[in-house]
C-alpha cells in the first residue's frame, strides 16, 4: 500500500512509520490496546473512533490550541461593566449570550483541537467511547515517537506546534486508522501490536 498525502502540506505517515509504530508498541512496557476499563480494544473500535474524528473535526473545524481568553476579550460579554444593569437584566444578557453561542458556536474559527475532538467522540457513544478514546491516543503517540524518531513525543504536542495544520492532523488521524486496522487486535494483515 503506498502513502498518499492529503495535501502537498500534510505530514506523510508511510508504512515504514507505521510498521515502525509496531514495534514501539510490540516493546512499550504498558500494553497498547488495553483502555482505561482494563479491557483490550478492537482494531477495528479503534479507528471508527479516529475516523470518526476526522469526520467531527471536518463538520466542526479544528483548531490547534484553544484560546479560552478569545470569547471574552473580543466582546462576547461586556455586561459586568454596566452599572446600571439590575440583576434581572444582567442574568437575561447572559442568558441570552450563552443561547446564542451554543446555536452558533464561538465564531467562525475552528473549534475543536486534537485531544477535545478525541475526548468527544469517545463520549457520543455512537463511535466510541473513553476506552477507544484512550487508545486511539496511545496509536497516534507511537506513530509520532515512530514519525520523530523521539521516545517521548507525544501526539497531542505535535499537533499544538505553530507550524501544524489541519491536513496534518487528519494525515495523523488517518494514518492511526490504517495502523490500527493494520496492527490491532482482531486484524488480519500484519502482525498485532
Amino acid at each position: 500500500m503506498s502513502e498518499t498525502m492529503i495535501t502537498p502540506a500534510a505530514a506523510v505517515f508511510s508504512d515504514v512509520t507505521l510498521s515502525k509504530a509496531a514495534e514501539l508498541a510490540a516493546d512499550s512496557y504498558l500494553p497498547l490496546w488495553i483502555g482505561p476499563s482494563g479491557e483490550e480494544s478492537s482494531g477495528e473500535a479503534v479507528a471508527r473512533h479516529l475516523e470518526a474524528t476526522i469526520a467531527l473535526l471536518e463538520q466542526d473545524g479544528w483548531i490547534r490550541v484553544y484560546d479560552y481568553n478569545r470569547d471574552w476579550s473580543t466582546g462576547g460579554v461586556d455586561i459586568a461593566d454596566d452599572d446600571s444593569m439590575t440583576v434581572k437584566d444582567m442574568l437575561r444578557a447572559l442568558l441570552r449570550f450563552v443561547r446564542d453561542e451554543s446555536e452558533s458556536g464561538t465564531g467562525s474559527g475552528p473549534q475543536r483541537t486534537l485531544s477535545t475532538a478525541l475526548r468527544h467522540v469517545g463520549e457520543d457513544g455512537a463511535h466510541g467511547d473513553t476506552d477507544t478514546a484512550c487508545v486511539a491516543g496511545y496509536v497516534l503517540d507511537r506513530l509520532i515517537q515512530a514519525h520523530t524518531g523521539s521516545d517521548s513525543a507525544r501526539a497531542t504536542p505535535w499537533s499544538e506546534r505553530q507550524h501544524r495544520t489541519h491536513a496534518d492532523i487528519t494525515a495523523l488521524l488517518a494514518a492511526g486508522a490504517r495502523f490500527a486496522r493494520t496492527y490491532g487486535p482482531g486484524a488480519t494483515a500484519g502482525s498485532a501490536a
